[in-house]
This record gives C-alpha cells, structure tokens and sequence, in this order.
C-alpha cells in the first residue's frame, strides 16, 4: 500500500473553489478503527457548511470534508473483529471522505447490501443514519401515521419518504418544482406539495394534522410547522437552511401537547452512532437488499472535481445524491 494519497481540501473558508486536490499520508486506523480504500465518496450539505466556514469538525475528526464512502478494508485496528481485508463495505464518517483512503470506527461501517454497487452503497449512511434516528428512534414514526418531509428530493427527502412508505406511513412531502414533486410521488408520497404553489400547513391541517415533521428548512418554517402538526404532534428540526431563530408561541404547543426535538448526527458518541448501524443492519437491510428502498442517484464527479459537484448541490437542481468516484477497484 502507498504511503501517500490524494485527497480534496478545503484551502480556506469560501464557495466551492476553495476545494483543491493535494497529498497525504495514508492515515492509520487506530483501537476499533478501519482504514478504508475509498471507492466512492458520498457529498452533503454538513460539507458545504464545513466547507464554508460555519461547521467545523469534531475534536479528533480530519480536517477533510466528506462524511460518508463505500469502498474496501485495507487494514484494520486493534481489537476489530466484524470486518476482514477487502471487504466491500459502506460507511458513516467523522470525516475524511473526500480522499483515497479514510478511518472509521468499525462499528460505523456496513456491509454492502448484497446486489447493490459500490457507488449506490456510498449514497446510504449520511442520509440513512439521518433518517433512522430522526423518524423512526426520535420522532416514533408509526405505520397508518401521517408523515410530512421537507425537501422531498434532497438526498435525506427522498430516503425518508422511501423508509416512512416502507414502514406504513402515509407521505406528504415538499418540493419546490413539479419535476421534483412527481419524484417524491414515484418513490412513494402520497401527496407532493409545490411548495411554491400551495400552503403545506392548509394541505395538512385539511388531512387531519401531521403525527411526525422532519425539517431542515427552519427559519419561518418553524411556527408554520408548528401550525400543520395534529395534536400530540412531533416536529423533529435537524438543520436551519434559513436560519435558526424565531418566535414561537408556546402555549400552542402547552394546549395542543406538541413536542419539538432535533438533533445532530456527526456530534453523537461513537457509541451512539454504533446503536444506529445496529437498527439499521437488523430493519433497513433487508429492505435494501430486496430492492424495496434504493438511494435516489443524481450525477458524479471525478474526486478532483469536486468543487463541480458543490456547485451541483448548492444550485438545488439536483434530485437524490451527488457522488465523488475515487477508484475503480
């Protein structure tokens, strides 16, 4: 194995064409850890955040952008025993992705579900932990409830209305053309709301309420979330793309007995993160691998490009996932 690799960096804070290739040593995996030869590396918008100056990396994290990739075990830590070289495997990230070879907790890495590629298999753990630990741990989300996502054609969109349907719920969702809206209809939402067209909170409230929101629009989203929820309703805020402060009266949620809740998923614990996969290896697996649930591809770029495949997200025109190709094999 080479010592040295290429890798994408963040040269300063700024738009995407602070993103430029250099070269590194070859991390080393330490207690727990894999070292990982990165086929594919998913891309997110925690990236373009870090990217930009405003999210910067846990204590300990590389500095590298990139919170997810697929590829094969190149070595493994002290005191690993579920993962063996040159296994194909996908895995959640602290960072780092953006480059050929990257560590991870191995409790962090999956394996990849059998007749799914490589460059599929990338596209599942930022979105796919999102989506487990919000909807399902943390918002509760039952089958026969009335589940509504914001951004239905983001990478975390489209696994939600997929994983929600999977699981009995009916789907509405939010989109902001009519090409996106008749994508989240085919994955499986019930109703596709053009956000730019009609009021998500009077399409709700006429469906009885939402049990469940997930958000990641905040801003004024938040009291009109607030507004579209049924009684004993949960929202679950997991980013602000339009800020994160507003005012909220809270004696509608005192009366009408709402919840709010939200989390991070790159700050949790190691073990925290472990408890994911787990839920994830024994109820989304075998969804995967029976085709039921598939993640919603958009384009690739090559590593080197990847200041092309941030302007591709930050444009919004994208639907589904946006992938770096690192190695063919």
């Amino acid at each position: 194995m080479t010592q040295a690799m290429t890798v994408v960096e963040i040269s300063a804070p700024g738009g995407p064409e602070v993103l430029r290739p250099d070269t590194r040593e070859v991390p080393v995996p330490g207690h727990g850890q894999i070292l990982i030869r990165v086929a594919w590396a998913g891309v997110n918008r925690p990236d373009a955040l870090q990217r930009a100056g405003n999210y910067n990396p846990p204590k300990g994290a590389s500095d590298l952008p990139g919170l997810e990739a697929s590829g094969w075990v190149a070595a493994v830590g002290p005191g690993v025993t579920e993962h063996a070289l040159g296994d194909a495997v996908c895995a959640l990230l602290p960072g780092g992705g953006y480059a050929e070879y990257v560590v991870t907790p191995a409790a962090h890495a999956l394996p990849v579900p059998a007749g799914m590629g490589l460059k599929e298999a990338a596209c599942l753990p930022e979105t796919f932990f999102t989506v487990w630990t919000n909807v399902f741990m943390r918002g509760g989300l039952q089958g026969g409830e009335r589940f509504l996502v914001h951004g239905g054609s983001s990478g975390i969109g489209t696994t939600a209305i997929q994983l929600a349907s999977a699981f009995g719920a009916r789907v509405f969702t939010t989109a902001g053309s009519d090409e996106k809206c008749a994508a989240c209809v085919a994955l499986g939402a019930e109703r596709a709301i053009n956000y730019r067209e009609a009021d998500f909170v009077e399409v709700m409230r006429a469906e009885g309420g939402a049990n469940l929101i997930l958000d990641m629009v905040g801003g004024s989203y938040l009291p009109r979330n607030v507004r579209a929820l049924a009684d004993d309703g949960r929202l679950v805020q997991i980013a602000f793309l339009t800020g994160p402060k507003v005012e909220l009266n809270f004696a509608e949620l005192m009366v009408r007995r709402l919840t709010i809740t939200g989390s991070t998923l790159r700050p949790q614990s190691d073990l925290a993160k472990a408890r994911i996969a787990e839920g994830l290896r024994a109820n989304v697996w075998p969804l995967l691998e029976a085709g039921r649930v598939a993640p919603v591809m958009d384009s690739q770029f090559p590593l080197e490009e990847a200041a092309a495949a941030h302007a591709r997200m930050e444009s919004s025109a994208h639907i589904g996932k946006i992938v770096l190709k690192v190695a063919d094999r």
